[in-house]
């Protein structure tokens, strides 16, 4: 964070899009698979519960570390509650069998609403007249 105009550092603002991406990749395997499968028989390989287990573990601290990044500076609540609520559902999805039979509901509304809240969050620092601490249209890379 850069503490003399209280916006995050261009690697935080990185770290949306990081989540977003991986919210994608648990909607893409989630909603993608069940026909891949019917196509390829090696890709019944990804339909093992660890694969849904390890996305949500890997999404979990890049949420997080926004959202601890995001605290301190604007304290977006709206951003914290959906982003928490998306790995929420991802988590019960993945770890907790008494849901089994909404497993895929859940994981899809779980990374939708993962997703939607980072690339709100990353659009809207985008918004500002200084995105995280460098002047508006400053390279990214």
């Amino acid at each position: 964070m850069n503490s003399s105009n209280g916006q995050l550092s261009p690697a935080a603002a990185r770290l949306d899009l990081y989540a977003a991406g991986l919210s994608s990749l648990c909607l893409i395997h989630c909603l993608a698979l069940p026909l891949l499968v019917t196509l390829m028989p090696l890709a019944a390989i990804a339909e093992n519960e660890l694969v849904h287990r390890l996305l949500v573990l890997a999404a979990i601290p890049v949420s997080l570390r926004v959202i601890w990044k995001t605290l301190p500076v604007d304290r977006n609540w709206p951003f914290v509650g959906a982003a928490l609520s998306g790995l929420g559902l991802l988590l019960v999805a993945a770890f907790l069998e008494a849901v089994s039979a909404y497993e895929e509901s859940l994981t899809v509304a779980g990374g939708t609403l993962l997703c939607a809240a980072h690339l709100w969050h990353w659009t809207r620092q985008r918004g500002k007249d200084v995105l995280h601490g460098l002047p508006a249209g400053a390279d990214q890379r």
